[in-house]
């Protein structure tokens, strides 16, 4: 199980990485700390951060378009304001200025059941 410290860093981390580039965490605090949680757990579980909210091969390959931040991650928040998990938003989608609608999946099906 992974503590509140190492979220809380995780966090911080990213937060400092990502929001330079234009992608924030979702407002909903709660939401963002169960991700991050999900993703220390699929990283003690496969070696890497793989998204939690994807189905995970478990071989790093296979899933490099999925390890957080993933492939689709710029496309999504470009086009629907916050990726596909709603970790990652833009500005615009935490200030309510964007719909929330669906973010519909862009991974190709052949990667999903390689």
């Amino acid at each position: 199980m992974t503590g509140q410290n190492e979220i809380e860093r995780l966090y911080e981390m990213l937060n400092r990485i990502q929001e330079p580039k234009g992608f924030y965490f979702n407002v909903d605090r709660e939401k963002v700390f169960d991700l991050l949680d999900s993703l220390l757990k699929n990283k003690n579980r496969y070696g890497y951060m793989s998204c939690p909210c994807r189905l995970s091969s478990g071989n790093r390959e296979k899933d490099k378009d999925i390890i957080c931040p993933c492939a689709y991650r710029e496309a999504d928040v470009k086009e629907f304001g916050s990726c596909y998990c709603a970790l990652y938003v833009s500005q615009e989608w935490n200030e309510g200025k964007f719909g929330k609608e669906y973010v519909p999946e862009r991974r190709p099906m052949e990667l999903m059941f390689a």
